[in-house]
């Protein structure tokens, strides 16, 4: 069974290869989509090769929903996005994939159905399926390659939903069980720097030690050091004066 996950659902338009079927199923289960329609696929259903691609994503071929026109396939839905790369002569509005997961979410929040309408291979949407959205998405592409296949523009559409949709953290710094280094840490790490390159003759001349010691400290707190990081610094430090004074 489908998950009960608000979501919008993505229409596959006269699909010509069952391997662009599959790749589609699994790019949209990469991103907790499992809400496929398909329409009229050109070689018939079922296709080995689509679950054969889907690989680990072939309940969504089992539970997709197959009609024979676009007009059956979004009756249901409030509001509908088709897919394209060229301009086809109709008046719509034409959003970017990311705003239109934004405009998706928002509208599924309130209790529509939203559906994404994805064109066959070799040409895309048909103006008649066009004339059926409410709005165009378009891929700011390279516009002397702009045609996309199949599947990548489904995991695009599908990204830009898990961003719409979910709170995404976009950067964090995994701290494989460290942790950070607190303040008190990192002075005393400066002052055992400072100690020995002071004795070392480093902060010359007389005149320029205090600045060199600022921008010193400077350096460390630019640092994002964890704990187990200033243990193995003093351990260097250490074990270079040992050096030095076995040498000496």
């Amino acid at each position: 069974m489908p998950t009960d996950r608000p979501q919008p659902a993505f229409v596959l338009v006269r699909p010509q290869m069952g391997e662009n079927i599959g790749a589609a199923a699994r790019a949209m289960w990469n991103f907790g989509l499992d809400r496929m329609r398909i329409v009229a696929p050109r070689d018939g259903w079922p296709n080995p090769k689509s679950v054969a691609m889907a690989s680990g994503a072939g309940r969504l071929l089992d539970e997709a929903q197959f009609v024979d026109t676009t007009g059956e396939a979004v009756a249901d839905c409030h509001y509908v996005f088709a897919t394209t790369a060229r301009a086809r002569g109709l008046t719509k509005p034409v959003v970017s994939p990311e705003r239109a997961m934004q405009i998706a979410a928002e509208r599924i929040a309130a209790g529509e159905k939203v559906a994404v309408l994805f064109g066959p291979e070799r040409a895309g949407l048909e103006n008649d399926d066009i004339a059926r959205a409410n709005a165009i998405i378009n891929v700011p592409v390279n516009p002397e390659f702009a045609s996309l296949n199949l599947a990548q523009c489904v995991l695009l559409t599908a990204y830009e939903w898990q961003r719409a949709a979910s709170e995404i953290t976009p950067e964090r710094v995994d701290m494989a069980k460290a942790r950070w280094a607190e303040q008190i840490e990192i002075e005393k790490l400066g002052d055992h720097y400072e100690a020995q390159l002071d004795e070392a003759g480093f902060f010359f001349p007389d005149h320029k030690a205090q600045s060199m010691k600022l921008n010193l400290r400077n350096m460390w707190s630019r640092m994002a050091l964890t704990g187990t990081d200033v243990q193995m610094l003093h351990g260097v430090l250490r074990q270079m004066v040992r050096w030095k004074q076995r040498d000496g």
